[in-house]
């Protein structure tokens, strides 16, 4: 086992409750709340009640055993509650992103982690520690990259650091833990060419890993060895999925600074690169008063990762995913709405010529950072009919720990994810999830979480 190895392992198995700090259990706390809600709203899309219809057909969970489906008032096995809530928190990509490991490390993570607490009735306490070490461990690989993105990063990385936490939390010895990373890496998956085409398939990527995850420390329980240079081996992560050029740095981070408070909030439901060109259009706006009519065109100066992210133009018919990654088509909405919601990528709206006419004119291209990682900074320019111009540069995006969301905005976030919900909950079970999590280390089961989170729906059956 490589330095590489070594060192995760021993951060994981070594870290305690006690050594984590404040701002490390309150961030983890707020990004828990945020999952519940996007995973409650993910509920609405056609896919969701389908996914679950079909994790029946694969077999179903003993009564009172298992863990719940989100929104649904349906348990299932612990791989396949973790695989439907993980959809859930990214089929509407407005899951919370640790930006310089472009990582989404709350879709895999939490979803897996929560389901497996939930059925072994853990405590608030030990899924706060598991979740910040297993954010820790995808976060940190994902820093170690320095080439562009191959595979599905949220999804590779997510998928061992979940297996990392999963470990932890089941209480695994320092073998078991890296036995747990290495099944996990055996078997993770997902590509970025479903990304670069905005196929539905995307956030299933995100799905299967949170169910590899269960799968890798479910086999570690039985007996089963995996590689031990799965990192740094000739074919490991470092070799076949990612880069390691930025490795010594990221790894150095590990008991030095928490990656839990590191992570960004997504104000709006659609791609963290698209976020800089929504916050710039809002300042511009609220200083200068454009109307949509106003606008010949916009520019947007953004590093390579957001142009290839986002940059993709606008198109008659587009799916859902793919417009909730093109920048013309998001901006177009915030302009058109003074806002961007889950309800803008229906298909109703995707339809709104008026929309698709202005998303035309507005563009990206390069700036003045080459880093192949980097979401910022960013610079929105907006031309006028009449000759005048506004522009901005955004160091720093609404959602980051640099400009963090107000906790009034965290929670006008989490009571309209819950209220877009297919079975809204209502307002009481909403105020309780929120006073549960507020208090989640002193919770003795969290399962009673779980209650909370399907009180909105009748026990479906079909």
């Amino acid at each position: 086992m490589s330095d590489f190895e070594a060192r995760l392992v021993a951060h994981v198995a070594g870290t305690q409750f006690e050594d984590l700090d404040t701002a490390a259990v309150e961030a983890c706390k707020n990004f828990v709340l945020d999952s519940f809600g996007v995973g409650l709203s993910g509920s609405r899309m056609g896919m969701a009640p389908r996914l679950l219809r079909r994790m029946r057909d694969w077999g179903a969970a003993p009564q009172n055993a298992g863990a719940t489906a989100w929104g649904h008032g349906t348990r299932l096995p612990v791989p396949a509650a973790a695989m439907l809530n993980a959809f859930q928190i990214h089929n509407q990509e407005f899951d919370c992103v640790h930006e310089p490991a472009v990582v989404h490390p709350m879709a895999v993570i939490l979803s897996a982690l929560f389901a497996d607490a939930e059925a072994r009735r853990a405590s608030g306490r030990d899924l706060l520690l598991s979740v910040v070490l297993a954010v820790d461990v995808a976060t940190v690989l994902g820093m170690s990259a320095s080439t562009p993105m191959r595979f599905f990063r949220p999804g590779t990385a997510g998928c061992i650091g979940a297996a990392a936490g999963l470990a932890r939390l089941r209480g695994y010895d320092e073998d078991g833990i890296r036995e747990a990373m290495s099944i996990a890496y055996s078997q993770t998956g997902g590509t970025m060419q479903a990304h670069t085409e905005g196929a539905a398939v995307l956030p299933m990527q995100v799905a299967f890993n949170a169910r590899n995850a269960i799968t890798a420390v479910d086999m570690v329980a039985d007996g089963l060895c995996g590689p031990r240079d799965f990192l740094s081996g000739q074919f490991g992560y470092f070799s076949i999925m990612e880069s390691a050029g930025n490795a010594p740095d990221a790894f150095a981070l590990l008991g030095r600074e928490w990656q839990i408070s590191r992570v960004s909030h997504k104000p709006f439901p659609t791609g963290r690169a698209a976020h800089g060109t929504l916050d710039g259009l809002l300042q511009l706006r609220s200083v200068h008063g454009f109307a949509p009519e106003d606008i010949a065109r916009v520019e947007v100066q953004a590093p390579p990762l957001v142009r290839r992210l986002v940059g993709r133009p606008p198109k008659a018919q587009m799916t859902p995913g793919y417009a909730k990654l093109c920048i013309g088509y998001v901006a177009a909405t915030l302009l058109q709405r003074g806002d961007v919601r889950v309800e803008d990528f229906d298909p109703a709206a995707l339809q709104d010529p008026a929309r698709l006419q202005l998303a035309q004119r507005i563009t990206m291209v390069a700036g003045s950072v080459d880093d192949p990682n980097a979401l910022a900074p960013q610079q929105v320019s907006v031309f006028l009919q009449d000759g005048r111009e506004h522009s901005l540069e955004l160091p720093e995006i609404l959602g980051s720990p640099e400009r963090p969301l107000t906790r009034e905005q965290q929670l006008r976030k989490f009571h309209r994810c819950v209220a877009s919900a297919r079975h809204p909950l209502p307002a009481t079970a909403a105020d309780a999830i929120v006073r549960q999590v507020e208090s989640l280390e002193s919770l003795d089961n969290v399962a009673y979480l779980s209650s909370l989170l399907c009180s909105g729906a009748a026990h479906e059956l079909a």
